[in-house]
C-alpha cells in the first residue's frame, strides 16, 4: 500500500499542472481555441515521449530525505527530555510528510526541458507562447 502512496498522490496533483499561455496570434485567430487546445494537447505527448521525467523518484527522495532529517532533529530533542525513541519516531514520521509534500509540489512542476520541448513544438506550428500558468 504505502509503495503506491508516493505516485497516486502525484497523479492527484498532476492536474494541478501549468499549461502554456498562448499569445494571440494571426495563427490562433485563424484555427481557433479547440484546434489550439489540441495541438497543446500533441506537443505534450511528444514532450512525455521524449523528455525523460524522475518525478516519482524525487519525490520518493525527498520524503526519505525528509524522514531521515526529521528523525535527527526529532532523536536529538528526545534525548534533551529524556524520551529520545518517541522523538526518533515523531521527527521522522513530521519529516517524511513535509519531505512528501515537498516532492510532490516540486513533480506539479513543469521540467524546464519538458517545457522547452512544448515551446519549441507549438512555435514550429505557428503559435507564439508568452509563458506557462
Amino acid at each position: 500500500m504505502k509503495k503506491w502512496m508516493v505516485p497516486w498522490m502525484i497523479f492527484l496533483f498532476a492536474g494541478c499542472t501549468v499549461s502554456p499561455v498562448l499569445y494571440p496570434n494571426a495563427h490562433l485567430s485563424n484555427v481557433g481555441n479547440d484546434q489550439a487546445q489540441r495541438d497543446i494537447a500533441l506537443c505534450r505527448e511528444q514532450a512525455d515521449m521524449y523528455v525523460k521525467s524522475d518525478a516519482a523518484k524525487e519525490a520518493a527522495k525527498d520524503t526519505v530525505i525528509g524522514g531521515i532529517g526529521g528523525a535527527v532533529v526529532g532523536g536529538a530533542i528526545g534525548a534533551v527530555d529524556g524520551s529520545f525513541g518517541r522523538g526518533v519516531g515523531m521527527g521522522a514520521a513530521g519529516g517524511a510528510a513535509a519531505g512528501l509534500v515537498s516532492g510532490i509540489i516540486h513533480a506539479s512542476q513543469p521540467d524546464p526541458l519538458y517545457i522547452n520541448f512544448v515551446n519549441r513544438c507549438l512555435s514550429e506550428k505557428g503559435y507564439e507562447i508568452i509563458g506557462w500558468q
